[in-house]
């Protein structure tokens, strides 16, 4: 299977956002997707707790040998090579992921919201800072956001998700949210986690306002694929607000009328950057690391294009 049929069949709304990409980076961004999702199947389709901890000691060992140069035997870990040699791929970022998966394979209780938040910039904002890499971004001062986005789509999954996690026997809300902790086992309560999901939520806004902050420094039409992957997800939580939070409703989803209409519209408001094209491309320089947002931070809005309005008229 190719890189790009791996991106179009796992993924619909990332599969819409790569389509969007120039020819270079959407290769680099498909491969580096591969790698990711290849790498996360390993971990939840492992039969249990010891083979799941055998897959991610080969996962370690593969990320080991790209680096080293060696030979590596997965077309996963191959997609993973050219984007290191095409990227200059930290090999912290890579590790940080699997650092992540470690959190799964444990078992990770999450008691506090900053728990929460490292889980989510190890699964998902160093994915954010690796498309950085792929993505040719030139500014460094782009890297907190990039992570900021990747932990507010991984938010946007603890919200959707609740249910089905707990079916694989994961919770991922903290703690301290919760008026108590279920029992393994126990059927979920709507009433005692509506509130935790919404909150969770709430907290995924704040980190989507940072990643769009962050969108001016991407290439125009970069900045199209990622606004639009961005507002795609964000809608996945409007839909879960509009459904009361509750677990119970199933797993939400954004139509593909839906999806055309935020496009459309990120477009429309893009389209003066997109006229004026590109400029240079490089990987950053730095190494991004976790940089939570202060809870006492007010973040201003670039534009008005980024409210979260937007995504509440395109569901009405």
């Amino acid at each position: 299977m190719t890189d790009r049929e791996v991106i179009r069949r796992q993924s619909k709304s990332f599969a819409l956002a790569a389509r969007l990409l120039p020819r270079a980076q959407r290769e680099q961004a498909e491969a580096l997707y591969a790698w990711c999702r290849a790498a996360d199947d390993r971990i939840d389709l492992a039969g249990d707790s010891m083979a799941a901890a055998s897959a991610l000691a080969e996962l370690r060992a593969e990320v080991e040998d790209v680096y080293a140069g060696r030979p590596v035997a997965t077309p996963a870990a191959d997609a993973l090579r050219r984007v290191v040699a095409a990227c200059n791929l930290p090999r912290e970022y890579p590790l940080d992921m699997l650092a992540g998966f470690k959190m799964d394979v444990r078992g990770t209780q999450y008691q506090t919201e900053t728990e929460l938040l490292m889980y989510c910039h190890r699964v998902a904002g160093v994915v954010g800072l690796m498309m950085c890499h792929a993505l040719g971004v030139t500014d460094d001062a782009a890297l907190p956001h990039a992570a900021h986005l990747g932990i507010a789509m991984q938010l946007t999954n603890v919200a959707r998700d609740v249910a089905e996690d707990w079916g694989r026997g994961r919770l991922y809300l903290p703690a301290e949210w919760l008026d108590r902790v279920p029992r393994p086992g126990e059927p979920l309560d709507d009433v005692l986690l509506a509130p935790a999901v919404r909150r969770c939520l709430e907290l995924a806004d704040r980190y989507y306002q940072s990643g769009e902050v962050g969108l001016k420094y991407l290439q125009p039409r970069c900045r199209l694929a990622i606004a639009t992957a961005a507002r795609v997800y964000r809608a996945i939580g409007t839909r879960v607000s509009a459904r009361g939070c509750r677990p119970s409703a199933g797993r939400a989803i954004v139509s593909t009328r839906a999806k055309i209409v935020i496009l459309a519209r990120t477009s429309f408001r893009l389209l003066p950057a997109l006229v004026r094209g590109r400029g240079p491309v490089r990987p950053p320089r730095g190494v991004g690391t976790f940089a939570p947002i202060p809870k006492t931070e007010t973040l201003s809005l670039p534009c008005p294009e980024v409210r979260r309005e937007h995504c509440d008229s395109v569901l009405a």
